[in-house]
Formats: C-alpha cells, sequence, structure tokens
C-alpha cells in the first residue's frame, strides 16, 4: 500500500473524498510516524485518540453521503499556543505546565470542523518567544535537515520550530503556526516547507495564549502553496470574540490559485540587500526573480526606506506588549504556583514568575516594562510606534508601483542549535526580512527555493492588506520553476 504520510493536505482530503483510502487508515499512518520520530522533540503531547475519533468521524460522514469539509481526514499538528479542550496547552512554559483548557480556540475549532484531526501539541519557544526553537521548557526541537558532512543538530527556526520541524520531518501533513515577527516564515524557510502568514485579522485571535497582540496572526504551514491555500481558508474568517477579527468573506484562495503572472509587477526593495547575507541567499533571490520573470511578471526597483529601523522597533514595540499580556501569569488563577513557607502574597508573585519563566521570556518582559516606564514612555514606545507607522507608509507607497514585493525570508540559513544562544541580537537579527511585514500588518508567505550545503533556503513574498491571493499566486509561480522536492535523510 502508498505511504500515507507522503501525501499532503490536498492529497489526502481528495484521496478520502474519492475513497482511495480512508480517513483512519491516514491516522493511524501518521500516529505511528509522531511515535517513531521523539528524537526531533517536535510534540509536547501526543494526542493519537483526537486523530482517530476526527477520522472515524469523516469516514462516517463519507458513508452516509454527506458533504465533507475542507480539511476532511487530515490528521495536523497543533502549535502548543492554541488553546485546546481538554488537552493541555502550555505556550511551552513551566508557569502554565498542567493547564487543561476547558474551551477551544477558534481557529482550532474551526479546523476540526472542516474534518481536521489533531495528532498534537507542538513544541515552540516559550510564549513565541525566540527564533531558534531553543527557549521551551520541554527542550530544544530539532529541524529534520543536517548540513552536509555534519551530524550537529540544526534549528528548524522559531517560534514555530515544532510545527516546521513535523511538516518538514513527514510526520504531520501539515501544522498551524503563529507568526509575530516571522515566525511561520522563518521556520518554513529553516526547513523547506511553505508557510503563509494573513493580513492582520484574517484568524482570530481568541483562544491562542498572547505574545504581541497587535502582531500575532495564526496561519498555516504546510508542503505546498496549495495546501496552505487550503488549510488557511479552513482557519480564517470573522469572530465576534476577537475585537480585531476581520468582518469580510474567507475568498477561495485554492480555488483562484493561478501561477500566471502576466500583467503582474514584483517589487525588489533595494533597502534589503544588507550586510551579513548570506551569498547563497543573494543568488537564490536572483533566481526567484528569473522565475517570476518567467511566469510573466515585471520585476521593478522599489524602496522601503525605513526597513533599516523596523527591527529595532519591533524589539520595543513586542516586549511591551509582552510584559503586559504576561503579567496575568501570577499564579493565582491558573498555572503553576510558587508559595514558599511563611511568604506572603508578593513573594508568590516573584517566586512564581521567577520559577515558572525561562531567560528570555524575562529578558523581554524587562525590556518592554522599562520602555512602558514612566520616564522613557516617549522616548522608546511612542517613537517605536511613529516607526511602525513610517514602516507601513513604505509598503503602501510600494504597492503604488508593485503588485507584490520578493525577498528572502532570512539572512542565512539554518544553523546549528547552540550557536547563537548566548548572542540574543545575533538571533533576533534572523527576523530582519521578516518583522517589517509584520509591523504594517501584511500578508506574507515563504516558499522553498533552493538547496545550499545540504540546508533549504526560502524566497519570501509579501502582498497588499487583504490580498492573500496575489500572495499564494506568486509563491505558486515560484513553486513550479523551483520543483523543490528535497525531503530531509531520515536520522531521528
Amino acid at each position: 500500500m502508498t505511504d500515507l504520510t507522503q501525501f499532503g493536505v490536498k492529497d489526502i482530503r481528495d484521496g478520502v473524498r474519492d475513497g482511495s483510502f480512508t480517513a483512519r487508515e491516514v491516522a493511524e499512518s501518521f500516529n505511528a510516524v509522531v511515535a517513531d520520530a521523539a528524537a526531533l522533540n517536535a510534540f509536547i503531547v501526543t494526542t493519537p485518540d483526537h486523530a482517530i475519533a476526527a477520522a472515524d468521524k469523516v469516514d462516517a460522514a463519507r458513508a452516509a453521503g454527506e458533504t465533507l469539509g475542507a480539511m476532511a481526514g487530515v490528521p495536523i499538528g497543533m502549535k502548543d499556543l492554541f488553546a485546546t479542550h481538554g488537552v493541555q496547552t502550555t505556550a511551552a512554559s513551566h508557569i502554565l505546565e498542567g493547564f487543561i483548557p476547558r474551551y477551544e480556540s477558534t481557529v482550532s475549532q474551526k479546523l476540526w470542523d472542516a474534518g481536521a484531526g489533531m495528532l498534537g501539541k507542538l513544541n515552540l519557544d516559550q510564549f513565541a518567544m525566540g527564533s531558534s526553537n531553543e527557549t521551551s521548557h520541554f527542550g530544544n526541537v530539532a529541524s529534520p535537515w543536517r548540513k552536509s558532512g555534519s551530524n550537529q543538530p540544526m534549528s528548524p527556526g522559531g517560534s514555530s520550530g515544532g510545527s516546521s520541524s513535523a511538516v518538514a520531518a513527514r510526520i504531520a501533513p501539515a501544522a498551524t503556526g503563529t507568526d509575530t515577527g516571522g515566525s511561520i516564515r522563518q521556520p518554513a524557510a529553516f526547513t523547506g516547507i511553505c508557510g503563509i502568514k494573513p493580513t492582520y485579522g484574517r484568524c482570530s485571535r481568541w483562544g491562542i495564549v498572547a505574545f504581541a497582540s497587535s502582531l500575532d496572526q495564526a496561519g498555516s504551514m504546510a508542503r505546498s502553496v496549495e495546501d496552505c491555500a487550503i488549510m488557511l481558508g479552513a482557519m480564517s474568517g470573522f469572530d465576534p470574540k476577537d475585537s480585531t477579527s476581520l468582518q469580510m468573506d474567507v475568498p477561495d484562495w485554492e480555488g483562484a490559485l493561478n501561477a500566471d503572472l502576466r500583467g503582474k509587477k514584483v517589487g525588489i526593495p533595494r533597502e534589503y540587500r544588507m550586510e551579513g547575507t548570506d551569498q547563497a541567499i543573494l543568488d537564490s533571490w536572483e533566481q526567484g526573480k528569473a522565475w517570476l520573470r518567467d511566469a510573466g511578471a515585471e520585476i521593478v526597483d522599489v524602496s522601503l526606506p525605513h526597513t533599516k529601523y523596523a527591527l529595532p522597533a519591533y524589539y520595543i514595540v513586542a516586549p511591551a506588549e509582552a510584559s503586559s499580556n504576561l503579567a496575568r501569569y501570577d499564579g493565582v488563577r491558573y498555572g503553576l504556583r510558587d508559595l514558599p513557607d511563611g511568604s506572603g502574597l508578593q513573594d508568590m508573585y516573584a517566586s512564581t514568575r521567577a520559577a515558572g519563566f525561562g531567560d528570555e521570556v524575562k529578558r523581554r518582559i524587562l525590556i518592554g516594562t522599562y520602555v512602558l516606564s514612566a520616564g522613557f514612555y516617549d522616548a522608546y514606545y511612542t517613537q517605536a510606534q511613529k516607526v511602525r507607522a513610517l514602516v507601513a507608509r513604505d509598503f503602501e507607497r510600494a504597492f503604488q508601483e508593485c503588485d507584490v514585493i520578493l525577498a528572502p525570508t532570512t539572512p542565512t540559513a539554518s544553523f546549528p542549535l547552540g550557536e547563537n544562544v548566548d548572542d540574543p541580537l545575533a538571533m533576533y537579527l534572523n527576523d530582519v526580512f521578516a518583522v517589517p511585514a509584520s509591523l504594517a500588518g501584511l500578508p506574507a508567505m515563504s516558499v522553498p527555493a533552493t538547496i545550499n550545503a545540504g540546508l533549504p533556503l526560502g524566497l519570501q513574498l509579501v502582498g497588499r492588506p487583504f490580498d492573500e491571493q496575489g500572495v499564494l499566486n506568486a509563491g505558486l509561480a515560484i513553486q513550479q520553476r523551483a520543483g523543490f522536492k528535497a525531503v530531509p535523510e531520515k536520522w531521528w
């Protein structure tokens, strides 16, 4: 029988619909490879029963002649930032270890309603704070890829590193991710998969553990552009429980996919040619231009002059919002409570937060509290918000000259675990190309392009607000021409 774990979202959905195989067979196949991949540490908890129950429901619906949903029969990995009813949700932090929600996030509920099942909760950087998946309380996630001639464990990117590792290793056909400053696109680029962050507000944030509320956005991570389009369509939609949710119809992104870019203009931002970017990344960017030109697009130069200020602005805005959002974890209502003998309330707060938060989370809380303090609010936070507005205006002006922007996703390929762990600035620089689109709330996607020294390199596409279709179409054009079929050699 065909190895069902080699199929992606579209192939599984279509195969279940036409009776080529059952949803239960798919779930059992993926449950088996998840259990066999513990060395990747991609999952914090596995939920094989959930996957089987969802599959049986789909098989019963098909037998009864009912219409099947867009994700029918597809078992997925759920980033452990999404609240899942009756299943531990930790944000990869000790402070939430053992927390069992009595409610379901809007995004995960939409996916279950569309027929998907859950293989388990995926590991991530603690509270989504990190670029390498090395800040999790539950241990590092390893990339399934290895650099040529080396056995060093490589980073799968962050914060959605468990998601990217699982999809790249073929132990999940797709996974949810969240993107605050590149946390879908950067790990997708590091592991040779596709990942899309939609326009801010397309996917509900209700039931997602908050990091930076004005930036956080859920998205899909899968093996192909088509699979990302299908899954994103199932995840998106207005939610009255989220005040930032867009009250707009969800387009049929899958049905409208079209790699013919004749009449389209692709912008190349001159400010993205930054010092320190690997030559292999620059070469892949040139190749991307050629592919899009071959698809019929006109390549034009554009300027995003405030790009160099985007990263420092992000690392003021995001920690400021994090310091506010994480104030709720105090040991009183849920999660960890550390109450030393004879201690008072303030002692409990301090002890609980000291024991529950990791170093990177503490660092960002301290930065955020500092920039929001009375003496520094105007000097830092207010200025950062002004820069954010300028970054958004740069994109607005650029899109008067082009339809979509092409750029590298990251300045380098994946790096060995441990290489940058003691250098926060080097780690933050991983997000230099991804952060501007996040600050502006724009749809953006990473698509695998080439392999260099055994490691995947990704290209990023950024679109106008609400133009996920334009981003997906350009991504499809690159996918068809790149012909990226590389699969990591199994070592786990």
